[in-house]
């Protein structure tokens, strides 16, 4: 049997383009912001007791942040978008049903 010969062009896509942005198994840019302000707690009370509580409180936050990305990675944005059409996308179906 003769060999067909593909004339189309192939295009490789890279991993890395397709994957969502992941820092510690979390939505980067939450991760960034909660450490953030654990830092700030930290460094503007200046006790050991602000120390462990920012510590714990950026622990815990992002445990959570993390079974959100388990559950969808793209979650955050998923929410935002949902946010920012809400006022154009009724909870009714047609302004013309009444019951």
């Amino acid at each position: 049997m003769a060999e067909r010969v593909s004339h189309l062009h192939r295009v490789r896509i890279h991993r890395a383009l397709s994957r969502p942005n992941l820092l510690f198994g979390a939505d980067r840019e939450l991760v960034l912001v909660t450490g953030l302000a654990s830092v700030i707690l930290v460094f503007v009370v200046l006790t050991w007791f602000s120390a462990l509580l920012g510590i714990a409180i950026w622990i815990v936050i992002v445990g959570m942040l993390r079974m959100m990305a388990k559950a969808d990675p793209v979650m955050r944005t998923v929410y935002l978008r949902h946010i920012r059409y809400r006022p154009h996308y009724r909870p009714t179906s047609t302004p013309w049903r009444r019951y």
